[in-house]
């Protein structure tokens, strides 16, 4: 990273410090501030601004979260990618609901956003599949994911394996790899403020609206 971008970063974590959220309005539009807020994480520097926390849970309400990347976001959602054989996957199948928490330290703010999640089309997951990097389609194809393997050296001879049965040829998206979309039924937008006094604005879905509320920290 360079001077001018750790300068930046200095910058914006002082600004968060300083500067916190207006007061909350039923005319606001969670989804813009999501979008000037990631705007504000990507232009920082930051690593993987896009790096989320999904938290899923099974039938029986057991929890489990890990990492995804955001890959697409719009008024119908937050979408990611993944194994429809992963943990994940099959605790969205059992329990279609989840959360997903956004958290930019240097800037002392985060987003948690809740809601129901669905499979994305499979048109829509192969127009992201193609656009991935070889090493990444062949990698999709070739690990089970989640399941027990024998050794490290098991998944590179399957990784071998697949390279091979694609060799100069273009590699499709498999069948059992694709992306899911939460609708958000809430978000929480909050912001690091001095003597803990953070800022908390939350935002709940009301029919075709969002309803607005300011939290205490």
């Amino acid at each position: 990273m360079g001077i001018g971008a750790r300068l930046k970063l200095l910058w914006t974590a002082g600004q968060g410090l300083t500067v916190g959220l207006a007061d909350a309005t039923e005319s606001a539009d969670p989804m813009e501030l999501f979008d000037n807020w990631f705007m504000s994480a990507t232009d920082s520097g930051i690593l993987l601004p896009e790096a989320m926390t999904l938290s899923t849970a099974t039938q029986d309400g057991r929890p489990s979260s890990r990492m995804v990347l955001l890959k697409a976001f719009g008024p119908e959602g937050f979408v990611f990618y993944t194994n429809y054989g992963s943990r994940k996957a099959t605790e969205l199948d059992d329990n279609p609901y989840g959360s997903l928490l956004f958290h930019w330290s240097v800037l002392q703010r985060q987003i948690r956003i809740e809601g129901k999640v669905r499979r994305i089309g499979a048109e829509e997951s192969s127009v992201y599949f193609a656009s991935r990097g070889r090493g990444s389609k062949i990698g999709a194809w070739a690990s089970p994911q989640s399941e027990r393997i024998e050794s490290r050296t098991a998944l590179e001879t399957r990784y071998s394996e697949v390279e091979k049965r694609f060799e100069g040829e273009e590699v499709p998206r498999p069948d059992f790899w694709g992306g899911y979309r939460l609708a958000p039924t809430s978000l929480e937008f909050w912001q690091g403020r001095i003597n803990r006094l953070h800022d908390r604005v939350l935002f709940e879905r009301d029919g075709e609206t969002w309803r607005a509320m300011r939290l205490s920290p």
